[in-house]
């Protein structure tokens, strides 16, 4: 459906991002077993994973995508967190159109969406630490721009069945 049927009919339409390439993708691709070291607790994202955001980031910016996003919902981990900032945060994007050429002037009129970090949107609570996170507390220094009203503050989540995503689809 285009944007225009959208608009009248009072639909939402929903983009869907998976984090860029994190430290533990390469370390597993290499390894498996290394996904178990506690080096890759809560994991960032790699020099590959960082230009992929920028990549994003210029994309999302230039085709006119972002003026049109209400809300940027991720899950409370390291890694996802740092994707959502960097590619729809107003410092970081402007800094990145500004870095690959495009009119940094046009980044005045766009309306960034809140991020809000959603606990449900967890991919797996599983025993590998790159799965884990650090606390609310530690995330709301990193990312003081970030809502986590929706991210568990009793962690690890009660919640280890994966119902948790019939949850937040409901």
């Amino acid at each position: 459906m285009g944007d225009a049927a959208a608009q009248t009919h009072n639909v939402k339409i929903l983009h869907l991002v998976r984090h860029a390439q994190g430290v533990h993708n390469v370390a597993g691709a290499q390894d498996h077993s290394a996904l178990m070291s506690p080096r890759y607790f809560d994991a960032n994202l790699s020099p590959l994973g960082s230009q992929q955001v920028r990549d994003l980031s210029s994309y999302v910016v230039s085709s006119g995508i972002l003026a049109k996003i209400q809300l940027v919902v991720t899950s409370p981990l390291s890694r996802t967190i740092e994707t959502a900032v960097k590619v729809f945060d107003r410092k970081l994007t402007s800094e990145s159109v500004q870095n690959s050429g495009d009119d940094a002037a046009e980044m005045s009129d766009v309306n960034y969406p809140p991020i809000l970090a959603y606990e449900l949107c967890r991919e797996r609570l599983g025993l590998h630490p790159c799965d884990k996170r650090r606390t609310v507390t530690e995330y709301r220094s990193l990312y003081p721009d970030v809502d986590f009203s929706l991210a568990s503050t009793t962690y690890p989540h009660p919640d280890s069945d994966g119902s948790r995503i019939l949850t937040f689809c409901i």
